[in-house]
């Protein structure tokens, strides 16, 4: 068996923490990939994995081996993205993780621009608000919104999603319109968001004057995903807080009202994230400025 080929297979079974996990990111066989691990097992004379029927863990021997493994094929891709000119024309195939309502309504209607860029890029693209695990994942990177948690991880800040307080029209019919925020605790209904990872619910924040208040509300309907979120809101459902860049056209077309205007909300900051790669592969660095570009040029994506 090709030995570099073995190679890759270890590295992706101990990034993936599965022989099955890896064979789907590789696309082979579970039995192929489990055969490329015994060879080099044989061909080392060392065990590299520790197996049972749940999971796999690495042998402080395989630990070892995975760490300077990963630098030398971290080289051996720098050595041919050089000489086939690929800084120049990236290629190949880009994983991609984003948020619901950031790639429905900015990621999206902007790749036909992108692949005019980079033609020879083909995009798989995971679309939701759970966060994802780049490595286990085998993702390429990812666009969150939020503080980070990973510290392992590189991240770009490429903008800010400023929040507004909205409800329908027909809502402020029926209930009034809300003159502080306290009134969502007991005046009026609200529509929440909560944790797709966690399922902890976000509350809604208001700043005024350095007063600083944080509501639960008593809601109607939660959800954990982003255009559901809108969706709900513009059912009438209740009060609630969403990005600007969503609620932007529907605002200009009367479906929304703006409330409590006087009051604020801290932004919340957007990054594109990536594993730490010392040879960052062309075409994640094509998608990181891209993007970087895109949310640039976005009147509600402000970096300040």
């Amino acid at each position: 068996m090709d030995q570099i080929q073995s190679m890759r297979v270890f590295a992706r079974v101990v990034e993936a923490g599965s022989f099955t996990r890896a064979a789907e990111s590789l696309d082979l066989p579970k039995g192929t990939v489990t055969k490329f691990v015994q060879h080099l097992e044989t061909r080392l004379r060392v065990k590299l994995l520790n197996r049972t029927t749940r999971r796999v863990t690495v042998t402080p021997d395989g630990a070892a081996y995975y760490e300077r493994t990963a630098r030398v094929l971290n080289d051996l891709d720098d050595i041919e993205a050089s000489m086939s000119n690929a800084q120049a024309n990236p290629s190949g195939r880009l994983r991609v993780d984003v948020g619901s309502s950031v790639a429905s309504l900015i990621i999206i209607p902007a790749l036909p621009e992108f692949f005019r860029r980079y033609p020879e890029i083909q995009l798989d693209l995971g679309v939701g608000d759970r966060p994802v695990d780049l490595i286990g994942d085998n993702v390429d990177c990812v666009i969150r919104g939020g503080d980070l948690v990973e510290q392992s991880l590189v991240a770009r800040r490429i903008g800010n999603m400023s929040l507004v307080t909205v409800a329908t029209p027909d809502y402020l019919k029926r209930h009034g319109t809300p003159r502080h925020p306290l009134e969502l605790e007991d005046k009026h209904t609200t529509v929440n968001y909560f944790s797709p990872r966690t399922g902890r619910p976000f509350p809604h924040e208001f700043v005024k004057d350095g007063e600083m208040l944080e509501i639960s509300g008593r809601y109607s309907v939660a959800v954990n995903e982003s255009n559901a979120h809108l969706a709900a809101v513009l059912a009438g459902l209740g009060v609630s807080q969403t990005v600007v860049f969503s609620a932007a056209p529907h605002l200009a077309s009367g479906e929304l009202v703006e409330v409590l205007t006087e009051w604020t909300r801290p932004a919340i900051p957007l990054h594109v994230v990536y594993p730490p790669n010392r040879h960052l592969s062309a075409k994640v660095r094509a998608f990181v400025e891209w993007t970087a570009e895109l949310f640039a040029k976005h009147p509600h994506l402000h970096r300040s």
